[in-house]
């Protein structure tokens, strides 16, 4: 708790806590990571190129601006994405991949692929959820 009472919002892990939290596990650290809500479609709207904030959001669609802020910062720290403040009236940013970023896309096509073998008709029959739009 703050000192005015309040609950602090809980903190992202970052690379360093994963390793000292556990034996290293390279893909225990990236379960952490990309399981955060919203990292994967954020790094999937993102590998069409460089997005705006308000044009990732719309991209991204449902996820609110403060957790979209939290998210690129978190991301930023990580070295998946790079953010650059341009000096127009008004100043804009712009968020593109890094290299580490980029990379993710055959993570993204292995699990659509995956998606598509495994999980095709057990999505289509379910009833009240989203559609894809893939």
């Amino acid at each position: 708790m703050t000192q005015s009472g309040d609950v602090a919002p809980p903190t992202q892990p970052t690379p360093a806590d994963i390793a000292e939290a556990h034996d290293y596990c390279p893909v225990h650290a990236a379960i952490q990571v990309l399981q955060e809500k919203w990292t994967l479609h954020i790094v999937r709207a993102l590998l069409a190129g460089p997005m705006g904030f308000n044009e990732l959001g719309r991209a991204v669609g449902g996820c609110n601006p403060a957790t979209l802020k939290a998210r690129l910062e978190h991301l930023e720290e990580l070295g998946l994405l790079t953010r650059e403040v341009h000096s127009y009236m008004p100043p804009r940013t712009s968020y593109q991949l890094a290299p580490a970023g980029v990379d993710l896309d055959g993570v993204i096509a292995a699990i659509d692929g995956w998606a598509r073998q495994h999980l095709a008709a057990t999505v289509a029959a379910s009833p009240g959820d989203e559609p894809g739009g893939c």
